[in-house]
């Protein structure tokens, strides 16, 4: 049975209430308690660098279903070691959750970082989903790291840990092969 969408007076309600005090709202299937110290709501500086940068991992409400999650980032961005010049790609992060999920804003901001960060392409795309690896524990994840050309020369890079559960769909990423992107 589907259920109503909240009004927005329920919404403002529970928005009202301590930090501490909130739970999931009810139209999930459980409720839960979410951790107080999220940069969720809060002003949040960008990092200085990806070292620098704090990843939140909220608790998976549905920690017993396979079902893969999405980020894509379209404008991320680092410099490059040797000339300094900016480097852009296409970052496009596939995961089967376990027990936890990565917090979007955090996450933004974590990729935000590598802005002024310098590391090779493939740097940067493996040390995202080893990072991402190691405060989730997924079932799965993977990344694609789709680069711009510099030097002529487009690099797309890829990584993933764990085995796809059978039951998961993944669709296709959704990034093209390289011509003039």
């Amino acid at each position: 049975m589907l259920r109503a969408r909240p009004s927005l007076r329920r919404l403002r309600k529970i928005a009202a209430l301590p930090r501490d005090a909130l739970t999931v709202a009810p139209f999930y299937t459980r409720a839960m308690t979410m951790p107080d110290d999220l940069q969720l709501g809060q002003a949040a500086p960008l990092p200085t660098s990806p070292d620098d940068a704090r990843l939140d991992r909220v608790p998976n409400p549905h920690a017993d279903t396979d079902y893969v999650a999405r980020f894509t980032a379209p404008e991320f961005t680092s410099i490059c070691p040797v000339t300094g010049q900016p480097d852009f790609a296409i970052l496009v992060i596939d995961y089967v959750p376990g027990d936890w999920l990565v917090e979007s804003k955090s996450l933004k901001l974590y990729l935000g970082a590598f802005r002024n960060h310098g590391a090779f392409h493939e740097d940067c795309t493996v040390a995202i989903g080893k990072r991402l690896r190691d405060l989730l524990a997924p079932r799965y994840l993977r990344i694609g790291g789709y680069w711009y050309p510099r030097g002529g020369i487009p690099i797309d890079v890829f990584w993933q840990t764990g085995e796809l559960p059978k039951n998961a769909w993944l669709p296709d990423p959704g990034v093209p092969p390289y011509r003039g992107r």
